[in-house]
């Protein structure tokens, strides 16, 4: 399979990461990239004891764990700190690829490494666009780590996302004031047969033109960010600063948004249960999926063998 280098993802900023060690010969890698939902996490969204096990063996080895995900910081900083690798102090694997690499978030200084967010302009276009298709769709912004929407979220419709369920809204008021910052990401919620037609539109108005990614999360659900957000590309950024060539970075996941990120890789690993893309960007599709040990069969296969 061919590679093709990802594109530049940014300008550089402060980093409370401490320089990485020299590329030691009795590792394979120095980087292992990890997507959460449908990876690491099983489908009830629990992490496995042999999963954790083996994510800190690999650090022990000094290889840099970074989290890739959909998620925003705050509900990744859970999962970092449930497999030790979080505790406050300045560390390698407190940065994360946040929103699918609008954000390349340091957890311990609470700041952004690398931010890709949408123009105002563009946000409220994009706004203006959903309501007009469809006046009660729910739009939630997130700009950096804060979520702000023009309505309350109604916990009774179900409709909502993983964050939703353990946190709320940072902040409620009108989008025009929202919008006057720029918006790492927005979401688009309702109904199925609702949401249908506002994607629709969206998709040909923003996406069709490359003015922004439109994602699909679920048929209740999808987002948007700057059309330079990606993963494979936030992770090509994070590596070049720390000087590790693309040949020791190892990557595990199982949706669309992992497939840049999987060719990216030295070794791009797409679990079972993988989407077909990302298993036709990944060099090998592993034996188990992500309810039966799949992050560890692949760290002990190829990081601690």
């Amino acid at each position: 399979m061919g590679r093709h280098p990802a594109p530049h993802h940014g300008k550089d900023s402060p980093l409370t990461v401490p320089p990485p060690n020299p590329h030691d010969p009795r590792r394979p890698f120095d980087v292992l990239a990890l997507d959460i939902d449908g990876t690491l996490l099983s489908s009830a969204k629990r992490l496995a004891p042999r999963d954790i096990a083996a994510v800190r063996a690999a650090a022990g080895l000094g290889v840099r764990i970074v989290l890739a995900t959909a998620r925003p910081p705050r509900s990744t900083r859970p999962i970092l700190r449930a497999l030790g690798l979080l505790d406050g102090q300045p560390s390698p694997h407190a940065v994360t690829i946040n929103y699918n690499g609008a954000l390349t978030w340091d957890m311990v200084a609470q700041q952004p490494i690398e931010h890709l967010p949408l123009e105002p302009r563009l946000a409220r276009e994009l706004v203006q666009t959903a309501r007009a298709v469809h006046p009660g769709v729910l739009v939630w912004v997130e700009i950096l780590d804060r979520w702000c929407t023009d309505r309350a979220p109604d916990e009774s419709s179900g409709i909502g996302t993983e964050t939703s369920k353990t946190h709320g809204p940072d902040e409620i008021a009108p989008l025009e004031q929202i919008l006057a910052l720029p918006a790492t990401k927005i979401m688009f919620l309702a109904e199925p047969p609702d949401l249908a037609p506002v994607l629709e539109r969206i998709v040909d108005r923003f996406g069709a033109a490359g003015l922004a990614a439109c994602k699909v999360s679920d048929e209740h659900l999808f987002s948007v960010c700057s059309i330079r957000a990606d993963k494979g590309a936030a992770l090509e950024s994070l590596c070049a600063r720390h000087h590790v060539p693309r040949e020791r970075v190892m990557a595990i996941g199982d949706a669309p948004n992992d497939a840049q990120m999987l060719k990216w890789a030295g070794l791009g690993l797409a679990v079972l249960n993988a989407w077909d893309e990302a298993k036709g960007a990944a060099d090998h599709t592993l034996d188990h999926d992500s309810d039966h040990h799949a992050v560890a069969e692949a760290i002990e296969r190829f990081i601690l063998r």
